[in-house]
This record gives structure tokens, sequence and C-alpha cells, in this order.
């Protein structure tokens, strides 16, 4: 079959839409990058690459046999003037990696008809027929940009005779849910219903199991960091009778989306995260449960004032992760699967070292450390039959293989104990959105948590005692001259940069340290550890100077 001369019938309609959304050319020697958020910047220049990304989308559908791809246009956590495109493939996972170079080509090229012709050479070299049906579903945040992107989106769709479905505003976990349910629609590993409300009942449902009569632990005030997170988890709460969780009582705040310039502003889990302290809107009351989304509402933060001190306390990504693989390690002994399913940890470099030391110590699971990015952890812990990951920004799920999946199912109870537990795991399973980190899913397991341990949010910041640490940002001349080994954790370039590193650290007490160039910004982060605020401190200042230097050689 002569795949490259079918690509000729969508040729022309391609570039005569592309003439309407077109690219908007960077300064030279600049280029569009896709990363582990797919393309993100400034919204005024996304248009022509949001029609691109389309008609990627399309091909890489039509590669997979017709298999629904999806596109999320969001910026997270970013700035309201913000927006991003990307791509969610067929079980709702990150694209495939060898995908994002054929995206970064794509959204680079010169002109409309080179976008055609790489389009012809995929297709050729990759044997996709174009005339074999497509489809793409796709949703967008609250940003105001994202109608002007969505536009595009759908001329690229029209324009490659792709099937789509606008799912209109949605989460990010959301869109990620739905293309994995579309693509499992009817099989015996059915992910759900195919709809937004398929979403809210798998959950709703999930999580009244889970709970099994435990009392919800006092009220919980959620900051939606004024974004989708906000109307979502309002219309999530209806599915969940009063009379099904004992006590539930759940604050929604923040969650203005009428004001798009106040998305992330002073809120939302970033804030709280890289602040370390809570919003200031609204006041928080000591004592008060809250949390915090981001503003797609794929992270999730917990903290607290306690009354006694009025210090603050944050329960980051670590915590919740540590929290889960205690909880689901304690499940699998009261079940008699502890040694029957492999359970591990995945963190990054960024992980607090006192929360590697409790899960590998206290906990004695294995940790393994990845590169930053979701899509890292998340292919590791597929390794594992129960992979917990999370991010310190609060951005993870938990993985459960198939195996483990039958196993809750069908292992023989022989005690009440033992049926209660496999119980609880079968929920856990259904209620962890297992595509991509969901911060209310994820806040949903927090608080199922609590409540069977009975905790407050003191008992869990008691486990262990984070490392102080500091994180630092270092502008210089070229990022790309910092190369780094042992998943980001050593300089491997320039030269002789990490050892001055080592040396600084061997002069602090638990100290450890690193230096990775940013993903998006001509920029290093320096991030350091030690046995004291101020040691912490110090050595970041003392390794941000060393990169600083090395960053002007």
């Amino acid at each position: 079959m002569d795949y490259s001369e079918q690509v000729l019938a969508y040729g022309d309609d391609i570039v005569a839409a592309s003439k309407k959304h077109p690219i908007v050319p960077l300064e030279k020697g600049q280029r569009y990058s896709y990363g582990t958020a797919g393309f993100r910047m400034k919204a005024d220049l996304l248009e022509g690459i949001a029609f691109r990304v389309g008609v990627l989308a399309a091909l890489r559908s039509r590669s997979l046999g017709g298999q629904a791809i999806g596109v999320m246009i969001t910026a997270s956590h970013n700035p309201a003037v913000d927006n991003g495109v990307k791509i969610v493939d067929p079980m709702g996972e990150m694209l495939e990696q060898e995908w994002e170079r054929y995206a970064t080509a794509f959204v680079n090229a010169g002109s409309d008809e080179e976008v055609v012709k790489i389009y012809k050479t995929l297709a050729t070299d990759l044997k996709i027929n174009v005339k074999d049906p497509a489809k793409v579903i796709f949703g967008r945040d609250t940003r105001p940009s994202g109608h002007t992107l969505v536009t595009a989106l759908k001329a690229a769709l029209v324009a490659s005779q792709s099937e789509y479905v606008d799912y209109k505003i949605l989460t990010t976990p959301q869109l990620h849910y739905l293309v994995r349910a579309t693509n499992t629609e009817g099989s015996p590993v059915s992910y759900g219903k195919v709809s937004e409300v398929g979403y809210y009942e798998k959950l709703a449902d999930a999580f009244i199991r889970a709970m099994k009569g435990k009392k919800f632990g006092g009220t919980l005030s959620v900051d939606c960091a004024n974004g989708v997170g906000g109307p979502k988890l309002s219309e999530f709460l209806k599915y969940i009778p009063k009379d099904k969780v004992n006590g539930i009582d759940v604050k929604v705040v923040n969650d203005d989306v009428l004001r798009p310039e106040i998305l992330n502003l002073d809120c939302g889990a970033d804030f709280v995260k890289t602040k370390q302290r809570a919003p200031p809107i609204p006041k928080l009351v000591p004592g008060l449960r809250s949390c915090s989304l981001d503003g797609d509402a794929d992270r999730l933060m917990y903290y607290w004032v306690d009354p006694d001190t009025s210090s603050f306390a944050m329960l980051d990504g670590d915590r919740i992760s540590s929290l889960a693989a205690s909880f689901i390690g304690d499940l699998l002994e009261s079940a008699g699967l502890r040694d029957e399913l492999r359970t591990g940890v995945v963190q990054t470099a960024y992980a607090n070292g006192a929360s590697t030391n409790y899960i590998t110590q206290h906990l004695k699971l294995p940790v393994i450390c990845t590169p930053t990015g979701v899509k890292h952890l998340h292919h590791v812990a597929q390794g594992f039959d129960i992979g917990v990951y999370f991010e310190a920004n609060g951005h993870g799920t938990v993985l459960f293989s198939p195996y483990a999946i039958a196993a809750f199912k069908e292992t023989e109870p022989q005690s009440p104990a033992q049926k209660d537990a496999l119980a609880t795991l079968a929920a856990l399973g259904d209620l962890i959105n297992q595509t991509v980190g969901d911060a209310i899913s994820d806040m949903l397991l927090v608080e199922v948590i609590l409540a069977h341990k009975n905790w407050t949010l003191r008992d869990w910041a008691m486990t262990y005692a984070d490392l102080p640490n500091r994180l630092v940002r270092v502008e210089v001349g070229n990022k790309d001259v910092f190369r780094t080994t042992d998943a980001e954790r050593r300089l491997l370039h320039p030269d002789g940069a990490q050892e001055e590193i080592d040396n600084e650290v061997k002069k602090f007490k638990d100290a450890r340290s690193f230096a990775r160039a940013s993903g998006t910004e001509n920029a290093c982060r320096v991030y350091a550890e030690a046995a004291t605020r101020s040691e912490a401190s110090e050595l970041a200042d003392r390794v941000a100077l060393i990169i600083q230097r090395y960053g002007t050689l």
C-alpha cells in the first residue's frame, strides 16, 4: 500500500486550514519544545500550536487503529495569561516519548507545507493509513484563551477528517479518565462510564465503600485555586449522600471561575508548596483541616495551623506518598497478600530525605528515584504490583497491576478482618485515578486513610520530621551546559562542578544538595537539605554560587 499517496488527500485541507491558525515564529535559535506538560507558554503563542497538535493527535489515533486520543488544553498551576496543549495516549497515560519528538518537529516546521511534508513522512515511515478512522477527545480548563485554542484544534480535526468529542470544561484528570473509559468501554477491563457523570459516580461509589461507615474527620476546607476544580468538586459532592458517609463536611473555597485573572493567584497547591504557608484568603482557622488543589486539579497539598503553637504544618506529596504506602501495606498484611504483591514507592530527587528514610526503614518498602516529571515516575511505578508515586509538589497516584486487582477480588477470605481488608483494597482500586495524578481522587484517598486510622493532621505530621530544605533558582547563561546523571542528583557537566558541590555538602550534617537545569527557563534549580534550617539555607546559597560561576563560563 502506498501510504505517501494517501496523505495528499488531506494535505490541501490541512494547509488551507492551517493558514487561519498560523504559528508565531520565535527568535532565531529558539524552538518550541514538547515536555511533560506538553507545549506550555503564553497563551497568545499557542493558537497555531493547538492546530498542529490536532493534526498530530489524529495521526496518532490512526497509528493505533482508531483508538481515542486525548488533548487537554490547560496550564495547570501557571498564571492565567498562560495556557498549554498536551496529548493523552489511549490508556490515559502521557504521550509516548517517541511521539514527543514528532510533536516538536511538527510545531517547529517552518511552513504549512512543511507540516504536510512531515505528516507524509510519518505516515509513510510508520505505515499509517490516513484514511482509517481517527478519534480525538478533548477538554479545557477555565482560562479565557481556551476557547480560541479549541477553535484551532477543531479546525485541525476537521481538516484531517477525524471524529472528535468536545467535553468542554474539565479537570485534567477527568479528561484522562474519559480517554481510558472510551477505549475500554464494553471490555472486561472497562474503566467506567464514558461521561463526566460516570467519573463522579465511580469515585462516589468507591469512596462510600472505602469509608465503610468510618467517621469523616470533621470540616475539610478545600482551596480550589479559583480554577476548574471548584465547580467540579462541588458537583462531585452531590453524589455523596449525607447518610452514606458519617459526618462528611467539605467546604469549597477559592472557587471563583468568573474572574479569570485570579486563577492560581495567591492560592492553590503550588502557592502553598513554594511559599510554605496557607493562602491569605480565606484566613486559615487554627486547627482546621485544609488542602489546596491547583488550577487544573491534578496536584494536592494538605496543611493546617497548630492551635497550640500557631505554627504552620504542610503535608506535601512526600507525606501523601508515605501515608498511602503505609495504609496499603497494612491492608495487604491483613489481607494475607503482603508477600504476594510487590509494592514499591517512586520518588524524585526533590523528595525530602526524611520521607525516603521513613519508607525504607520503617515501612520496609523499596524506593526508586527517577528524573523529575510524572511520566518518569508513572513508568517506573508500573513495574510494581502496587506502585505509589508522588512528586513533592503533590502530583501523583497509586497504580495497581491487573494481577493485584484480581487478587483483591478473587482471594477467598478466611476471617472477617481479611474480608474487610480485601474489600477496602478493591474499593481503593476504583477510588484512585490510576491514569494520572488527580487531586480530587487523592484527597478522597487521604480522607479514607485518616478516617480508618482515626488520625488528625497532627497525628499524620508526627510520623517523621522533615529535614529542613531550601530551593533556589539561579539564572545562567546557558542551562543546556548542565547535564545530569543518577536521576538528576549529580552533575555530569560542567566538569568539576559536582566535585565542588560534594565538598560543600561534606561541611554540613545530614546534608545533600543537587542542581538541575530548568525544563522551561534559562535557569537552574538548586535543592539543599540539612539538619537545621540555617544550614540548609547556607548550603543552598553556596551551591547556587557554584552554579552561577559555572553558568557564566
